[in-house]
């Protein structure tokens, strides 16, 4: 049996919806759940929610899809069912901000301690700052992320690097979560922009100001 017949067996409700975006989303309307998952899903599914984003991945040698959390550079398997009613109102659980310990009790095949651990150590934000202060890519934003990472507030920030630009974002998990964008101009000058603000642009900022102004922004002041 080929791959694409072996697909069609395990899976005949997926291919008769025409992929795993639209079964789910017919699977999620006759529950009554909102799953979140896009009107143009086919056969990828990764839907943002605000704990990460979660990706649905349909095993080739027996009926299971596996739920995954990513966020760039981390990614956790959190189990997988071959119920695809069980699925969605796990997937519709987890959207709605349920807690951990309720999830993996409602969901028998979830399996959260290893995410849920990392979460309490800290991570992934830690390991996040580590990385880039480890790789040679980044060494140019080294002196700033240093002096960021110093600051008992913001080293509790999420770190990446976007164009040459530290961006710090309140929550790891959450990708709309309050940011900012910081450049460093010169050792004396720095360039800040608030992600996501309406009518938002680069404000230059002073050595001596920038940790308060980036503290009261990520703040929401």
């Amino acid at each position: 049996m080929n791959m694409e017949s072996n697909r069609k067996a395990l899976y005949p409700d997926v291919t008769a919806s025409g992929g795993l975006g639209p079964a789910m989303r017919e699977a999620a309307q006759l529950r009554g759940y909102d799953t979140g998952v896009a009107p143009w899903a086919v056969d990828v599914v990764v839907i943002q929610t605000a704990r990460g984003f979660l990706s649905v991945d349909p095993a080739t040698e027996e009926r299971l899809f596996r739920l995954s959390v990513r966020i760039p550079g981390f990614d956790w398997k959190i189990g997988s069912t071959g119920d695809l009613g069980l699925l969605v109102e796990a997937v519709a659980a987890w959207r709605e901000g349920i807690p951990f310990d309720e999830l993996a009790e409602r969901f028998g095949f979830l399996e959260l301690d290893e995410f849920v651990g990392a979460l309490e150590r800290g991570e992934p934000t830690s390991s996040q700052w580590t990385e880039l202060l480890s790789s040679d890519f980044n060494r140019n934003q080294w002196n700033l992320l240093r002096s960021l990472r110093a600051d008992e507030v913001l080293r509790d920030m999420f770190p990446t690097i976007t164009h040459g630009a530290v961006r710090l974002r309140v929550d790891a998990m959450d990708g709309t979560s309050r940011q900012v964008l910081v450049h460093e101009v010169n050792g004396e000058l720095y360039e800040v922009m608030r992600v996501g603000v309406a009518g938002a642009s680069w404000v230059e900022v002073s050595a001596g100001d920038l940790i308060a102004y980036l503290r009261a922004a990520l703040n929401g002041e």
